[in-house]
């Protein structure tokens, strides 16, 4: 009786050890699915907790179901002291932080691009106001109104409207020097009518 009831304890005393997946589970799916929401991988990431933890939820339980037993049964041949469920739980526990580990990563390379555009957009908006109060002061009702449409990296045509619709006061605006460049484009068309018809502008 007292050699089983060690094996007992030894047992149990895996089980606590090894018993740390499903919590994992439930908590970085919560992690997950508020780094989708915050710092979103790509566009059209979930917008709100609810189909962030339905996405997130759903990538981890794949991960556990498909992906856990193997790495348990690796981790086995380099362990072979701990017992199945032990090293099962083990791999799906690190394979749930992996996921979180590389959704953060993913979230932080998808933002850097996405905040340099802002910064882009804002600098050109900035200069078709400075361009209207220095030297078209005529606009200023309508410098709110700026439509901004990139042609390269780093070159935007920024337009806003004049006294009718075919006629607008439009900018090229280059943002790779300080303060950007500026030229004014003698066609008064708008961008919808001058470029966004031909496609391959955003």
């Amino acid at each position: 009786m007292e050699g089983v009831e060690r094996v007992w304890h030894r047992r149990l005393r895996w089980r606590l050890r090894g018993a740390w997946q499903w919590p994992a589970f439930m908590a970085l799916t919560l992690v997950d699915a508020v780094l989708l929401v915050l710092l979103p991988p790509y566009d059209g990431a979930p917008e709100h907790l609810f189909p962030g933890v339905v996405l997130a939820g759903s990538v981890n339980l794949l991960a556990l179901v498909l992906l856990a037993p193997p790495l348990g049964r690796a981790l086995r041949r380099r362990r072979p002291d701990l017992p199945r469920l032990v090293a099962s739980n083990y791999a799906g526990a690190t394979l749930v932080v992996g996921i979180s580990a590389l959704l953060a990563a993913a979230g932080l390379a998808h933002r850097s691009p996405g905040h340099a555009e802002d910064g882009r957009r804002q600098a050109v908006a900035a200069a078709m106001h400075a361009y209207v109060v220095e030297q078209a002061p005529e606009h200023r009702d309508s410098a709110g109104a700026v439509d901004i449409i990139r042609i390269d990296r780093d070159y935007y045509r920024a337009c806003i409207p004049g006294d009718d619709a075919r006629h607008w006061l439009c900018l090229f605006v280059t943002t790779d020097q300080h303060p950007p460049g500026v030229t004014r484009d003698t066609e008064e068309l708008s961008n919808s009518e001058a470029y966004r018809p031909y496609g391959g502008f955003d």
